[in-house]
């Protein structure tokens, strides 16, 4: 991987953050300005995801290991996108009212899974260095085995809040792409398996 890809990749994904302070000063969000953020940072963060997700099979795809480096910054970029969409619905959409947030994350579906989701990738971005790599060992693998459920939750909450709208394109799309890339990452790892053995299954029944 040149050197220079990583440095590149890391401007780009921050692109669409800038563009949103361009657009605030220059008028440019539209009539909803806080529907505009809302939905632009959630977007950003459902892509930043589908990117993470892409990294193990485009690496087994094209047996370049060192794609492995980007999959940490663009998962943290999924965090980072989240964080900023979550940080809107509490300070823009119900200006610090805990009551009023409490509400809607017990009384809309769609914002009780949203939260979910911003829940469990918590410890994957606060595990995603190497010394956390290191000291949580073969455990690290299995508390970031979360992806397989945050990204359906990403897709859930995103369906729902659609569903409101009777607007189901997006999601059945973004839906399509991250059941196509969870399927691309298990696949592998189930074909690499061999079938037991007749003297394994025998074993296994008196164990």
């Amino acid at each position: 991987m040149p050197p220079w890809l990583k440095p590149l990749l890391f401007v780009l994904a921050l692109v669409p953050f800038g563009r949103l302070f361009v657009l605030g000063f220059t008028d440019g969000l539209g009539a909803n300005p806080v529907e505009f953020v809302t939905r632009s940072t959630g977007t950003w963060a459902l892509v930043m995801l589908c990117i993470t997700l892409a990294i193990t099979p485009l690496r087994r795809l094209t047996g370049r290991n060192t794609l492995v480096r980007l999959r940490r910054m663009f998962g943290l970029y999924a965090f980072f996108y989240a964080c900023v969409h979550f940080s809107i619905f509490v300070w823009l959409e119900h200006w610090f009212d805990l009551g009023a947030m409490l509400g809607d994350v017990f009384e809309r579906p769609f914002v009780t899974v949203g939260f979910l989701a911003l829940l469990l990738m918590v410890p994957l971005a606060v595990t995603s260095n190497q010394a956390m790599i290191r000291r949580l060992g073969r455990n690290w693998q299995v508390l970031h085995r979360l992806i397989y459920v945050i990204a359906p939750m990403a897709i859930l909450h995103f369906w729902w809040h659609k569903a409101g709208k009777n607007d189901f394109f997006e999601p059945t799309i973004y839906g399509l792409v991250v059941a196509g890339l969870l399927l691309a990452r298990l696949l592998p790892v189930r074909r690499s398996r061999a079938p037991p053995s007749p003297l394994s299954t025998l074993r296994g029944t008196h164990d």
